[in-house]
C-alpha cells in the first residue's frame, strides 16, 4: 500500500495536493483496494460550493456506494473521473480552490494516515 508523503490525508480515506491555494483531491490507494472494480463516479459540477466534511461526490463500485468529502472549503474548479487510474496521479477526483487553507491542519500527514490505516 502507498502512502505518498508529500500528501495530506482526510480520516475519510481522501487525498490532498495543494499547489498554492489550489487542493487536488483524490481517494486513497487504501479506500481504492476496499471499493474494488469503480463502475460510476457522481462528480461535483466545476463552479460548485464545497464545505470541509461535507460530502460533494459518490463513488460505485461493484462492491458498494460511497460518499466522497470535501476535505476542504472552497470552490470546485476542475472534475476528473479517471478514478480507476493511479490513485495518486491521474485518478484524483477534482480541485478545490480553498477559501480557508488553514483547514489542511485538520488533516493527516502519511505517517497518521498509515497508522489509522493499519489500526482498522
Amino acid at each position: 500500500m502507498d502512502f505518498p508523503e508529500q500528501l495530506k490525508y482526510s480520516a475519510e480515506h481522501e487525498w490532498v495536493a495543494v499547489d498554492g491555494t489550489r487542493a487536488r483531491v483524490g481517494i486513497t490507494d487504501f479506500a481504492q483496494d476496499a471499493l474494488g472494480d469503480v463502475v460510476f463516479v457522481n462528480l461535483p459540477a466545476a463552479g460548485t460550493t464545497v464545505a470541509a466534511g461535507g460530502t460533494c461526490a459518490e463513488v460505485e463500485s461493484t462492491k458498494s456506494v460511497s460518499d466522497i468529502y470535501a476535505p476542504v472549503t472552497g470552490e470546485i474548479v476542475e472534475v476528473n473521473g479517471r478514478v480507476n487510474a493511479d490513485p495518486y496521479g491521474d485518478g484524483w477526483i477534482f480541485v478545490v480552490e480553498m477559501t480557508d487553507p488553514s483547514e489542511l491542519g485538520a488533516l493527516m500527514d502519511a505517517a497518521a494516515y498509515r497508522r489509522m490505516v493499519e489500526e482498522s
